[in-house]
């Protein structure tokens, strides 16, 4: 059984986050520029980590950790390349 102040707090929450990353595909699609295209995919991708730890502590799943997890180590890797794209022009040297 949650906590009493989980039982709202979580929905909400989830709310916000999927608002956030409505938000976040505006600007994605938007733009100008590159620059601000990759920071929000890399913005979506955060919310959406967040977005599967809040899932996980709704149902008390630990396979939504360890997809947070998996989020994160992915968001990491292509944010790197694409910042490292629009320097160089190139990802491996």
């Amino acid at each position: 059984m949650t906590h009493p102040v989980l039982s709202w707090a979580l929905p909400i929450a989830l709310c916000m986050l999927v608002l956030a990353m409505v938000l976040a595909l505006v600007r994605l699609l938007k733009g100008p520029s590159a620059q601000d295209r990759v920071l929000a995919l890399d913005c979506m991708y955060l919310n959406g980590m967040l977005l599967a730890l809040v899932l996980g502590v709704l149902y008390g799943s630990s396979t939504y950790f360890e997809g947070a997890l998996l989020i994160a180590l992915f968001s990491f890797v292509g944010t790197t390349a694409m910042a490292k794209f629009l320097l160089r022009g190139e990802v491996i040297e």
